[in-house]
């Protein structure tokens, strides 16, 4: 498989994230299954894995146990600050904290249940802005120089945060969502993690299962399914933001290959410091997104496409109000 840096690591140009499969969506998967799935993902060429701390301690430790006989192949990813106050009403309960103490105790509860001495990229899952990203920074210099993480990033940082806590500790990548229906970072993130050669790893490249044309567009979602808080995806917007999955799924046909697809290479296509990170709990969906890479565009495709994709105005916000203000700060 193609591979991408992310200096010091070197990682598959597609990443598999672990968190639908024991958190999200709110349907339970079985865990020998999920194991599987992990290891079909390692024998066509993933070797990029994301899991975190908010996910519950089943997502480490699922992860940790499908590693186990290949940690010297894998790159593991896993974040830090997200915490919830009653982990029956997370949304509404959300709360961050990234001061040193609380970090310090996040690295050994991760270490432990992915059962591994090292992490090789650890996140600041979003920022906490009552604990100075120069303290977070200086943190994560200490836990590389401990060997406890071999990298860190941010995610769904603001730039001048993405900056400062670069001067202090070399960020290896930003995890922040980019895709078809979610352009932000290109007005200023991608430019300067380009130049200062930071990666860029795209959380929710299929918008949730959106973009690969997975539901209608009068679908519902179970309260235990994240999709049912986001203004994005209630019944009005979803209906209104259906002409884009008709465009993609337009081009797809003209093209011979899916719409997760074709979502996915136009991502690999943009900038070759983005790794589009991808989750899925069924193997033929795994093999299906890994056919992306054999997709090609041509400058005059890619020229139509994104004139009709800008013509299109999406509706709603990704996430409620309170949780969307924790973004890019």
């Amino acid at each position: 498989m193609q591979q991408r840096h992310l200096d010091p690591l070197k990682v598959s140009a597609l990443a598999l994230g672990c968190m639908g499969m024991t958190y999200g969506y709110g349907e339970v998967h079985d865990k020998k299954q999920m194991v599987k799935l992990i290891h079909k993902a390692l024998e066509l060429g993933i070797n990029f894995f994301d899991t975190a701390e908010a996910y519950g301690e089943d997502n480490e430790k699922l992860l940790g146990e499908a590693i186990k006989p290949f940690k010297d192949k894998v790159v593991v990813a896993s974040k830090f600050g997200i915490y919830y106050a009653d982990p029956n009403d997370k949304y509404a309960t959300m709360f961050l904290d990234s001061s040193p103490n609380r970090i310090k105790s996040a690295i050994e509860g991760s270490l432990k249940r992915l059962k591994v001495e090292c992490i090789d990229l650890y996140y600041q899952h979003r920022m906490d802005t009552n604990t100075p990203i120069e303290e977070v920074a200086e943190v994560m210099q200490a836990l590389i120089k401990e060997g406890k993480i071999k990298a860190w990033g941010m995610s769904e940082a603001g730039l001048s945060s993405i900056q400062k806590a670069h001067q202090i500790c070399p960020l290896s990548a930003l995890q922040s969502e980019y895709s078809l229906w979610w352009h932000e970072p290109e007005k200023e993130i991608l430019g300067f993690l380009e130049k200062e050669k930071i990666g860029f790893v795209a959380f929710s490249p299929l918008g949730k299962g959106f973009l690969g044309a997975k539901f209608e567009k009068n679908a519902t979602f179970a309260s235990e399914d994240f999709r049912s808080v986001s203004p994005r995806f209630n019944q009005e917007n979803l209906a209104k933001n259906y002409v884009l999955v008709e465009l993609i799924q337009d081009h797809a046909n003209a093209k011979g290959v899916t719409p997760a697809q074709l979502a996915l290479s136009w991502i690999l296509h943009t900038q070759k410091i983005i790794v589009p990170l991808f989750g899925t709990t069924k193997e033929s969906r795994l093999i299906e997104n890994i056919g992306a890479l054999q997709v090609s565009w041509s400058q005059k495709e890619l020229e139509i496409f994104q004139k009709e994709l800008t013509a299109i105005k999406i509706e709603g916000a990704r996430y409620p109000e309170r949780i969307n203000k924790m973004v890019n700060q």
